[in-house]
């Protein structure tokens, strides 16, 4: 993960201290050399950090823990530095132009700084711990009638290694949560792992918990795939099919581009899981037409595809499945003022989207890689179905 940003990191720790110093450390004369020393040496020191989190092979370090406090020392040490400078350069450079001495961009940054802070510390001690239940309404004309008001709980993106170490009962919590609501069916949308299966043996008796009269349906999301490690194929094949065991373990459906049908009396919806659907450097492992093998064409389909952007690119031009439900976002874990990054890479990146009389749902997810939320809570949905008279 970090090897991927190295040197826009680098340049992020290195450029801000060498900038404070020119401008306001370097004019002090009588700065004794220990003192210059003692500005120089936390940066040195988080480069040191960051050279030894890109030697490590795999996308992050198995223990979660390192990488949670290097981007918490980067939150707090490095970007409000970062942030404080670009403002200042820009007011100078502003003052320049005018021919101002008054360089308002210093208090402009020093704000933002504190404010950064504040998000940091507020999305890492707190934010996400939160817990949101959403209920959602969502309105068919081809819903047959018996499937009125028929409940899905969907929940995304657990995450499970990053609630290892004293976070468990963070996850209990959402099986409990999401058990409250007895659903008629629960729908789970990928990335139960960050690298491999072994981060499940914790939550094996949680997960095995959860019931809904239909049953838990399941696909795999991009970590589910075991490709950020570093191992040979048969390796990461052998991790992917103990994902896969694992959750039928739990007693999960796990659809790997096939679908079953739900029943109630005469009436029947489909429940379809397509493996993920990824632009690269995800996987792309699905197969739509292979998935809806065998559905009729009039039948109602709610489809589990963890990638978002698979809906506009296959779904919704090559089937005809009414509802999708997928995660993989996150929400982009941090909104401001309504603004939230993943909205740059994904257009229907957290909430519902309908198209014509065609939906999809996007959660926000309950983790993450890193522990942190900020204007996004984890989230469950309470989905439920309406017949338009």
């Amino acid at each position: 993960m970090i090897a991927r940003i190295f040197i826009p990191i680098i340049l992020a720790i290195v450029l801000p201290d060498l900038y404070i110093y020119v401008h306001y450390l370097s004019r002090r004369n009588r700065m004794r050399w220990w003192k210059r020393l003692l500005w120089w040496l936390p940066g040195l020191l988080m480069m040191a950090y960051t050279v030894g989190l890109t030697s490590i092979h795999n996308f992050a370090p198995d223990d979660m823990s390192w990488l949670s406090l290097y981007l918490i020392l980067v939150g707090l040490f490095v970007m409000p530095k970062a942030i404080f400078v670009l403002c200042s350069a820009l007011g100078l450079a502003w003052c320049r132009l005018r021919h101002s001495h008054h360089n308002w961009g210093n208090l402009v940054g020093l704000l933002l700084a504190v404010f950064a802070v504040y998000v940091l510390l507020y999305g890492s001690l707190l934010g996400y711990r939160k817990l949101e239940v959403k209920h959602v309404d969502v309105y068919f004309k081809d819903l047959p009638p018996a499937f009125d008001g028929y409940r899905i709980v969907h929940f995304s993106d657990l995450h499970l290694g990053t609630f290892q170490g004293g976070y468990e009962q963070l996850v209990e919590r959402d099986i409990d949560s999401i058990n409250a609501q007895q659903a008629d069916l629960i729908a789970f949308t990928g990335d139960l792992q960050n690298l491999q299966p072994a981060e499940l043996y914790p939550f094996q008796d949680m997960l095995g918990r959860l019931k809904a009269k239909d049953g838990v349906f399941s696909v795999l999301g991009n970590h589910d795939y075991s490709m950020y490690i570093d191992a040979d194929p048969a390796v990461k094949v052998a991790n992917e099919r103990e994902t896969v065991s694992r959750q039928r373990q739990f007693g999960w459906n796990v659809l790997l581009n096939e679908h079953r049908s739900i029943h109630r009396g005469q009436d029947s919806i489909v429940i379809a899981g397509e493996e993920n659907d990824g632009k690269k450097p995800f996987p792309h492992k699905a197969n739509l037409e292979q998935t809806l093998q065998g559905v009729d064409a009039g039948a109602f389909v709610v489809l589990l595809q963890h990638d978002p952007s698979a809906w506009r690119r296959t779904i919704l031009s090559s089937s005809q499945a009414q509802l999708t439900l997928s995660g993989h976002t996150h929400g982009g874990q941090l909104s401001i003022f309504g603004f939230r990054p993943s909205h740059l890479v994904c257009r229907e990146d957290c909430g519902l989207y309908m198209e014509a009389d065609r939906a999809i749902y996007v959660s926000a997810g309950l983790g993450g890689l890193v522990r942190f939320r900020f204007g996004v809570p984890p989230e469950i949905a309470v989905i439920t179905l309406h017949k338009l008279q």
